[in-house]
């Protein structure tokens, strides 16, 4: 008998996302997401919540732990998992989602790092504008130079545009 498991969650984040590392080194983020939904009841729309917890694991839960916080919008698609333990002498379980892709969707971050300042945020902001006018001041290669571009000819062999690197790491 063939099975499929397969989910796929729109909603907003709860809480903070939880980071840890597990022994390995591997990142874990817990987050916990609230799905609305609206569905008609004696002629009446009403608004309903579910809410489920997600596990994400590697690079995409340290994504989480930088970009998303409590009320972000994003998308998870990933698999249901049972969890089941026992406590007190009675068995309990719990079903949640292990997030294998996850998509940022509108924000409240605006593009930054959770604890980013706006200044930090305005400061990158300006160097990535002044990045993306240097590079596109220069001629792709079935284009001819503007009046006032050097062709590569002209650029000597070692130069590379000053904002290759803003010295932070970052290659842009």
């Amino acid at each position: 008998m063939a099975s499929y498991n397969r989910v796929v969650l729109v909603g907003n984040l709860t809480r903070d996302p939880e980071l840890r590392y597990i022994p390995s080194g591997t990142a874990v983020s817990e987050i916990g997401l609230a799905i609305n939904d609206r569905v008609k009841r004696n002629d009446q729309w009403v608004e309903e919540t579910t809410f489920v917890d997600v596990t994400l694991w590697a690079r995409t839960a340290e994504v989480a732990n930088e970009y998303l916080s409590k009320g972000s919008s994003v998308l998870i698609e990933g698999r249901l998992k049972l969890d089941t333990w026992e406590k007190d002498g009675q068995k309990r379980s719990k079903l949640r989602v292990v997030g294998e892709k996850m998509q940022m969707l509108g924000g409240n971050t605006q593009g930054k790092p959770r604890g980013t300042t706006q200044q930090q945020a305005d400061q990158f902001s300006q160097e990535s504008q002044s990045s993306h006018d240097e590079y596109s001041s220069q001629p792709g290669p079935n284009q001819q130079p503007g009046p006032n571009q050097q062709t590569g000819s002209d650029q000597s062999e070692n130069s590379q545009p000053a904002s290759a690197s803003t010295g932070d790491g970052i290659p842009f």
